[in-house]
């Protein structure tokens, strides 16, 4: 407890967000978040000093990262024909906030769930899984399908930043809309034997900017989302428990 959060609006430190009333059914999990990019953004006070290796670790590792981060970036404009200095505007300093996740074993694992199903309101997010205790799943045609971690490999969603700012549908061609590229839908399942512990890294735009489709891919001016910064998106994100999609829903017209 240490460590625990300020319940400021910031996350940073160890609890859980999204929690409204004392009356609220928790996830069955612990989570420790902490901003890492850009540096002045860290609050010290929520970096363990023990073990010693552990600030060190966790600014390189966050700075790695970035350079994984970067790359999906620049795929990502390739695939949308955007111009990568584009991107780089958008995501200018690197955003960047882990999350560790400890989901403990629980005998009666049906009645719990580890993270309710909600989308990420970030531009992706960049999962690593510490052992080999699965439990993810995404939602796809209305199904929960259960997603199998490969060893030493990364699990990447796409968040809620890119479903609205650069989308992509692959038919005989290529094209290019505002409304395909989804952000997608995921929750955690337990383990009744066995804890499951990842680690996530979300990746996100600089707090400035307006939320709406980037002019490259809107098509014969449609539009299907409204605007919104991302500051006001957060809040209204941070001001109700998880449930699916429900913010993202807020912006389409």
């Amino acid at each position: 407890m240490v460590y625990k959060q300020d319940n400021d609006g910031t996350l940073q430190g160890y609890g859980q967000a999204f929690v409204l009333s004392e009356e609220q059914k928790l996830d069955w999990s612990d989570m420790f978040y902490v901003m890492t990019r850009p540096v002045a953004l860290r609050n010290m006070k929520f970096w363990p000093t023990s073990p010693s290796t552990f600030r060190d670790n966790m600014d390189r590792y966050s700075l790695e990262l970035t350079k994984v981060a970067s790359c999906l970036w620049l795929y990502i404009a390739t695939n949308l024909g955007v111009a990568p200095e584009v991107f780089a505007q958008l995501f200018k300093d690197h955003p960047q906030g882990m999350q560790f996740n400890y989901y403990p074993p629980c005998p009666e694992a049906d009645k719990v769930i580890g993270i309710s199903p909600h989308s990420d309101a970030t531009g992706f997010s960049i999962l690593l899984q510490i052992n080999d205790v699965q439990g993810l799943q995404i939602r796809k045609d209305g199904e929960w399908i259960s997603v199998s971690a490969l060893p030493n490999a990364f699990i990447v969603n796409l968040g809620d930043i890119s479903e609205i700012k650069f989308e992509l549908l692959y038919k005989k061609k290529k094209v290019l809309s505002n409304g395909i590229y989804k952000s997608i839908e995921h929750r955690v399942l337990i383990n009744t034997e066995h804890p499951r512990i990842t680690l996530v890294a979300f990746h996100g735009p600089h707090n400035s900017l307006m939320l709406q489709p980037l002019p490259e891919v809107v098509r014969d001016g449609k539009l299907n989302y409204g605007s919104m910064s991302y500051q006001e998106f957060m809040k209204a994100l941070f001001n109700k428990k998880l449930e699916g999609k429900s913010v993202i829903e807020k912006l389409k017209l």
